[in-house]
């Protein structure tokens, strides 16, 4: 009897952005044979070093890039005949990233982004904006605790596939899960995204009581009375409460909280401890989200009457020249109310 020698089919992806979750990304796919993987690089210079050491020296240093993912500085070649593109730059990059691609982009390619962030002028969603630009099409969002440091190097970690479309979440958690990477699905786009979002606000408030040495009771509270103003926030935009209990809220709240990793809690802890956010930012090679979040969600909870204390106090300490002491002092000497 002839041996059946049929191959399973190749997915090909495309992963925009050379970040660190970019990278990561990249590294994750890679290592099922069935993903054949581009990363693209916008930088021309750094992509060329990148083919040539096989490391991201800049964001993830000593981490090494599999041979076999092509990195290109050329979007076109990068996304030409993708089954899958997954998006990975900030949220304020997104357009200029897509904006000459939608020609080039296979319209049956899936769209997956890994931003977390709300535009600051529309105040819209990722998955909105890369909707408009490339036309109505499945979209899915991957929330969840997944620092890229620790996700390329193996580490267990565990996320979520959103989308309003079943079957483009399940071949999302299919495609990305391996042995050491677990993804579940949810039908929660809107969710999972304005949670990846307002966790970020909520990890600078952290960092910032972590610049004040304020402890371990401060942290905790923090992050408690942080979700509950994550809640209200996906309560008024009409969003299952239970998402911001799940590894796009909760779960990535504490690990944003937490983490060394963290761009957004490192951004706080550096203004707790008197840095200003010019002097943050020149010292930072990657983007923290929150800082421009924070002025989408302060604008739409000023739209809706949202009580939004912490992000606001956030707000006011980044843009509005208060001391993080002072903000402190006028959140902790409140009304007092029920729990």
């Amino acid at each position: 009897m002839n041996k059946d020698t049929s191959q399973p089919p190749t997915t090909s992806i495309c992963v925009l952005g050379g970040g660190a979750m970019g990278t990561a990304s990249a590294i994750l796919l890679s290592e099922k044979t069935t993903n054949a993987v581009r990363l693209w690089v916008r930088n021309p210079v750094f992509a060329s070093h990148i083919c040539e050491t096989r490391v991201n020296t800049r964001l993830l240093p000593g981490i090494r890039i599999p041979q076999c993912v092509d990195v290109t500085s050329d979007a076109q070649h990068a996304v030409a005949e993708a089954d899958i593109v997954v998006v990975c730059v900030p949220t304020r990059g997104i357009r200029d990233s897509l904006r000459s691609l939608p020609e080039h982009i296979p319209e049956s390619a899936l769209m997956v982004s890994a931003v977390k962030g709300i535009e600051v002028e529309t105040l819209v969603r990722p998955s909105e904006i890369i909707q408009e630009l490339l036309g109505s099409r499945s979209v899915v969002a991957l929330g969840g605790p997944c620092h890229a440091e620790e996700a390329a190097i193996g580490k267990p970690a565990t996320v979520v596939a959103a989308s309003e479309d079943a079957a483009a979440a399940e071949i999302v958690q299919h495609t990305f899960s391996n042995r050491h990477f677990r993804v579940y699905s949810s039908p929660d786009l809107r969710g999972v995204e304005l949670a990846g979002a307002l966790k970020n606000v909520i990890a600078i408030a952290a960092g910032i009581g972590d610049g004040l040495d304020f402890g371990d009771n401060a942290k905790s509270a923090l992050i408690t009375r942080g979700l509950a103003e994550m809640v209200r926030f996906g309560t008024a935009m009409d969003v299952n409460a239970q998402t911001f209990y799940g590894l796009a809220g909760i779960g990535d709240l504490i690990a944003t909280c937490g983490s060394r990793h963290s761009r957004n809690r490192r951004v706080g802890e550096q203004l707790g401890r008197g840095s200003t956010l010019t002097e943050i930012q020149n010292s930072m090679q990657a983007v923290a989200e929150g800082v421009y979040t924070v002025n989408s969600i302060c604008a739409i909870a000023a739209q809706q009457n949202i009580d939004m204390p912490i992000a606001c106090a956030v707000h006011d300490v980044l843009f509005g020249g208060k001391s993080p002491k002072l903000a402190t002092e006028e959140l902790m000497q409140r009304p007092l109310k029920q729990e």
